[in-house]
């Protein structure tokens, strides 16, 4: 009877937790580690006993895109047929299971799932000397969330910065991508992104068993980060005690419905895990594949900015605004493989291997509305119009050219990792370790844009718009204008944009093509040993890391003009200035309802790209001089004394080191030249060399065997972007401002890189208290000072 009593307790409170998924599934991601009490607190009356945990959680993972000033909620389909499932075969199983157990085994309890792997992060956190925060997989394969970004910005003090509704960089303590390092089980990783912030969405998150947010610096951590550092960690197979056999299968589905006739709501996730030791537990392998298609739907508005309006009194008025539906598509796909081997107590090896594989699609469609007649608008604000606060908040204005648009961005990446480890002890305790990595991130991207108005440079049809202020911030723009009418709208460039550097061209569109590739070496080697005797010292280490990164970065852009005539698009050659639209790039239409916009043209953009618009090479100078290439050759030499030992009767653990680091960065690109009328350009090449010393103390009291205080004094660096290390200048002619004499208003501007730009320096002093609990979580007040320079 017990044993039914025990199975009914499990289904009662199953069905809780279903109610609790279905209705609240926040409640299941909302694992707060600073005071982390979920590991240690089972349900009233309850076990925490195992219940179908992969099932569970692979049904109930939040997929949530958090839009441009407007959220919505993410698909959830998929926790009640989750939990319906697990409970038809789980509780069976579980039935069978304890009727056939012995009785001496009814009381046993396995901790897994979110327990532990709470209890894991919690463990590594207590055990480091230095300042860390982590997480931990529940399951192999099971970090939860879309991206690494999404997992880590749980932790206190990372905050995940969202780009296309996915969360994609990090900031740590406030400060920004560019001032924090990733690395792959402790080595530096180059990305797929413009600069060095590592965009995370190109790692999976069930490759990674645990990953370890550095808060403070110690000498042995390479590249350690002004404000943090992440290090990602693969699983080592040899740890593990038993064969595992790993397959996920989730639905994900956007709350909104695909905004875009050539999209996608619907998506999935799989992956798979194998791990297994042979040759008497000496050799391991782990084996990975994930493949994921995850959709997301916004709902964009930019406003141009307000200037001080003179036809409205001098008030604030609504320059522009530039409303789009936006419909993206990320396919990732990527595998890893680690191979540990141990032949003896003396060697250990490890070979870790990462690829992905990501295309992004991007589907926009929207329409510019230049509103200010301040800012060249040429639209006349009627009277009537409300001034609030100094600010025009409801207004009619005629005369008004929008620019209606129809986008494709595609971006394809491939980013490539391998790292081999090797450790010799060479007496009982002396150690020698050499590791060898290289990091490879290839990009391209399609930005294909567009156009279509009612006549070339406001010639056509004009709109009668009411705008009207939304306490969200945004303002609603109602046209008159049928802007789905392909009657009157055509393939032109609405407002006569098109300048191509010395003459006007007719840019009906524009295509930008720029590609990126990053590639690292990396070579390490170190020595570390103990001393002897009762000193408060306990070991040693020191080592050399060299490393050479080099990030070449490319762009080619076109102008796109109506087919028909003409050469180069230049209007003066007699290319045609407007075109209808072909029935074939008709897909049908979108609303921008939540602005006010009815419905707008859905075009397909390929299409026209590849039947309706010619190409003309992009030459304006500040297109010309934008290639260019950034290397830099560091050599890391560092010392570190381990402490270990007792203060006052107290246990006292911790470092103090220090590193040399030498830098030696280059850039080659090209300058533009302005004489006579004509661009010329030049190669150029420059580059620094400087040497900083880094060093670190770091410091863990044991008040008591629950209690800890950890003190933490550094001095860190970390690079300059690297397109601001970019030797390039680029030279530009704006007409528009010809017989200004406003400042920075000039007709004629350069810019640029500084390829002998020096690192940011950071002075850092870190406190932490931390108390832990008998039966699981802790709870931690921390503070830092840092002095950036």
């Amino acid at each position: 009877m017990s044993k039914l009593r025990n199975i009914t307790r499990l289904r009662i409170i199953w069905v809780y937790v279903c109610h609790l998924l279905f209705t609240a599934i926040p409640a299941v991601h909302g694992i707060h580690v600073d005071r982390n009490q979920g590991a240690g607190v089972p349900l009233a009356g309850t076990k925490p006993v195992r219940m179908g945990h992969a099932s569970m959680r692979s049904g109930c993972d939040q997929e949530r895109n958090i839009m441009s000033f407007r959220s919505f909620k993410a698909g959830r389909l998929g926790a009640s047929a989750a939990c319906i499932a697990v409970s038809a075969f789980i509780f069976p199983a579980m039935a069978a299971a304890q009727e056939a157990a012995p009785a001496a085994n009814d009381q046993a309890i396995v901790v897994t799932g979110i327990r532990a792997s709470l209890d894991a992060s919690a463990s590594l956190k207590r055990r480091s000397p230095v300042i860390v925060e982590s997480i931990s997989a529940e399951d192999i394969g099971k970090l939860p969330d879309v991206s690494i970004a999404d997992s880590l910005a749980r932790l206190p003090g990372v905050t995940a910065q969202r780009l296309e509704g996915r969360d994609q960089r990090l900031s740590i303590r406030g400060l920004g991508p560019d001032f924090g390092t990733t690395l792959l089980n402790g080595r530096e990783q180059v990305t797929v992104g413009d600069n060095r912030g590592v965009e995370y969405d190109q790692y999976p998150s069930e490759f990674f068993k645990n990953v370890v947010v550095y808060k403070a610096a110690n000498a042995s951590l390479i590249s350690a980060g002004v404000s943090g550092t992440v290090d990602l960690r693969m699983l080592r197979p040899l740890a593990q005690k038993d064969r595992i056999v790993a397959l996920q299968l989730r639905g994900p589905m956007n709350g909104m419905k695909a905004l875009n006739p050539d999209s996608d709501n619907k998506g999935f996730r799989a992956s798979a895990a194998y791990v297994d030791k042979f040759a008497n537990d000496t050799f391991g392998i782990a084996i990975g594949l994930s493949a994921t298609h995850a959709p997301s739907q916004n709902e964009r508005y930019n406003a141009w900015g307000f200037p001080n309006e003179a036809a409205a009194g001098g008030a604030l008025f609504l320059g522009g605004a530039k409303p789009y539906v936006q419909s993206n598509m990320l396919k990732r796909y990527g595998g890893v493989v680690t191979l540990e081997w141990a032949p003896s107590d003396n060697f250990h090896s490890t070979l870790d291997l990462l690829y992905s594989k990501f295309k992004e699609t991007q589907h926009l469609r929207g329409i510019e509305f230049p509103i200010a007649p301040t800012w060249g608008s040429t639209a006349t604000i009627q009277p009537g119009y409300t001034t609030t606060n100094g600010l025009v908040t409801d207004a009619t204005l005629t005369n008004v050219h929008a620019v209606q648009r129809n986008d494709l961005n595609e971006r394809t990446a491939d980013n490539f990792s391998a790292g081999w480890n090797g450790v010799w002890t060479v007496a009982e305790d002396t150690h020698i370790t050499l590791d060898a990595s290289y990091s490879h991130a290839k990009r391209t991207d399609f930005l294909l844009e567009t156009y279509t108005g009612t006549g070339y440079n406001t010639t056509g049809a004009s709109d009668t718009i009411h705008i009207s202020a939304n306490p969200n911030g945004t303002f609603s723009i109602v046209p008159t204008l049928d802007y789905s009418n392909t009657g009157l709208f055509g393939i032109t460039d609405p407002r006569g944009w098109g300048y191509n550097g010395t003459t006007a061209v007719v840019q009906a569109g524009f295509l930008n093509k720029p590609s990126f590739k990053d590639d690292l070496l990396a070579l390490r080697a170190g020595i570390d040993g103990k001393f002897g005797g009762h000193s408060i010292f306990s070991g040693w280490e020191v080592g050399v890391n060299y490393s050479r990164r080099k990030k070449v970065s490319n762009f080619t852009s076109y102008f796109l003009c109506p087919k028909g005539g003409g050469t180069n698009c230049t209007v003066a050659s007699g290319t045609p200035t407007f075109a209808p639209v072909p029935s074939a790039a008709v897909i049908g239409s979108v609303p921008l309802a939540y602005l006010g916009v009815p419905k707008m043209l859905a075009l397909d953009p390929m299409y026209l790209y590849n039947n309706s618009l010619s190409a003309a090479y992009d030459n304006r100078p500040v297109s010309l001089v934008r290639d260019n290439s950034v290397t830099e050759n560091v050599i890391t030499g560092y010392a570190m004394l381990k402490i270990d030992g007792d203060v006052a009767g107290k246990k006292l653990t911790g470092s103090i080191g220090a590193q040399l680091v030498h830098t030696n960065q280059s850039s080659d690109g090209s300058i533009s030249n302005f004489s006579n009328g004509a661009v010329s350009l030049y190669p150029a090449t420059g580059g620094a060399k400087y040497t900083n010393v880094l060093p670190s103390l770091n410091l863990s009291l044991e008040m008591d065997p629950s209690m800890f205080v950890k003190f933490s004094a550094s001095h860190t660096m970390v690079r300059a972007r690297l397109d601001q290390i970019r030797v390039n200048q680029e030279f530009s002619i704006d007409p528009t401002r010809l017989g200004s004499t406003t400042p920075g208003m000039s007709v004629f501007s350069s810019s640029g890189g500084n390829s002998q730009l020096r690192p940011y320096h950071s002075t850092n002093i870190d406190l932490s208290l931390e108390r832990y609990f008998r039966k699981g979580g802790y709870v931690s007040v921390a503070g830092y000072y840092k002095k950036l320079t």
